[in-house]
């Protein structure tokens, strides 16, 4: 079923929309990090917060994005975001160009912006041009894509961060008019509630969109699932480039090396998660990713607990010919395949469960609920680095909470369809 999707009309351009804006995020985010990583003195909690004002206007701006895409064409909004990226992708590249990380972080926080508000639309979006056993596909191919983005974003950022800064400016702004020309393609969708007013009161319309997706017991129990798995991705995202640099002994292209592992595995157990569907949406394997997610955890935090820190930094080569560096490799991408079978199935079960005339500010509400996990998550790891707790320890922490998780995901699942 991927193929035909991957060439019709109604998904591709969404796909590759999808696929270029994701390449840009991670793209400039990575840079951004191994800018503070490698080349000034900033401390591991800064890296933390990074994510942090990326991931943030996804709580505040989440409701608005939701209105937007339910009141006017979705085709259209996206068209629009993606215009005005353009121009967030030039304010990326003058502040690369002048090496100024202030400017590199207004610039990641307006893509965050552009992100929150183009969020409830890419996965609203998907129902109205999909059917309800293309859903699972649908999203296995955005996961997908977006993991594929993110090592290619990081492989490239890694590399950029460290060469000449007008092969940083081409790509960032490349990528942003091709993430623009692709979203010209994305077939108009209609109104899906033209009556709708949308709400200048960005507090009062997430309230709202909260109150909605309480109300109903599957959507709020998949809001809550999908919102642990943003937490602990992006707290093992900011903790992985220290944990190889510091503890393993990584250089630059070592850690490039972990993330682009990391990046790969996610989009298989997403891809294995559609073959496990097949048409279907089987949330047995949210459970089967949440147990091993937590048992792989558990293992990167035991096998790099008490490491004393590296006092150089190694190749890629040397770095995968130790024992260490194999386990460390093979715990990673456990714990991303189990990332990607815990999601797949748990947000399809949201588009399908959600109306149609609700179902971008729906999206819109879990959106909200995902930021409000990822973003306290990352300022309590920031504080917790900043006291002295070591990523072991954390990765320690992140393990023992998704495995009684995993006990909440199993006495609470809803039944099947």
């Amino acid at each position: 079923m991927a193929l035909p999707l991957l060439l019709s009309r109604r998904f591709a351009p969404l796909f590759w929309c999808q696929f270029f804006a994701a390449f840009n995020d991670n793209f400039l985010k990575t840079a951004l990090i191994f800018l503070i990583l490698f080349q000034s003195s900033g401390s591991e909690a800064l890296i933390t917060t990074a994510s942090a004002i990326f991931i943030a206007p996804y709580f505040f701006l989440s409701a608005l994005g939701g209105e937007l895409a339910d009141r006017y064409d979705k085709a259209q909004v996206a068209q629009k975001l993606k215009f005005a990226e353009i121009f967030v992708a030039g304010l990326a590249a003058w502040g690369y160009a002048r090496e100024s990380i202030p400017i590199l972080f207004a610039a990641l926080a307006c893509f965050g912006v552009i992100a929150a508000l183009f969020g409830p639309l890419k996965y609203g979006i998907l129902p109205d041009h999909l059917r309800r056993d293309q859903l699972p596909a649908g999203n296995a191919l955005i996961e997908g894509a977006t993991f594929i983005a993110i090592l290619t974003g990081t492989i490239v950022g890694g590399l950029a961060s460290h060469g000449e800064s007008a092969t940083f400016i081409w790509l960032v702004m490349g990528f942003a008019i091709a993430c623009w020309l692709t979203s010209l393609w994305i077939p108009p969708t209609g109104q899906g509630a033209p009556q709708l007013k949308v709400s200048a009161n960005i507090a009062s319309s997430t309230v709202a969109m909260s109150k909605h997706l309480r109300s109903d017991s599957r959507l709020w129990w998949g809001a809550m699932v999908t919102s642990w798995f943003w937490l602990v991705g992006i707290v093992v995202l900011s903790l992985l480039p220290p944990l190889i640099k510091v503890l393993i002994g990584g250089d630059e292209n070592t850690v490039t090396a972990y993330l682009a592992l990391f990046s790969i595995a996610v989009g298989i157990g997403s891809a294995l998660a559609a073959v496990i569907a097949r048409g279907r949406i089987v949330l047995n394997t949210t459970l089967a990713g949440a147990v091993l997610l937590g048992l792989f955890a558990l293992d990167l935090g035991f096998v790099t607990f008490g490491l004393v820190p590296a006092t150089s930094p190694q190749a890629p080569e040397l770095v995968f010919s130790s024992a260490l560096g194999i386990h460390v490799a093979v715990g990673l991408a456990g714990l991303a395949v189990s990332g990607g079978l815990f999601i797949v199935p748990a947000f399809a079960a949201v588009q399908a469960w959600s109306g149609a005339d609700y179902r971008a500010r729906t999206v819109a509400a879990v959106n909200v609920l995902n930021a409000a996990f990822m973003t306290g998550g990352t300022v309590l790891v920031a504080l917790l680095q900043h006291f002295g707790v070591t990523v072991p320890k954390l990765l320690l922490l992140i393990g023992a909470l998704t495995l009684l998780v995993a006990v909440a995901i199993r006495r609470t699942m809803p039944k099947p369809d």
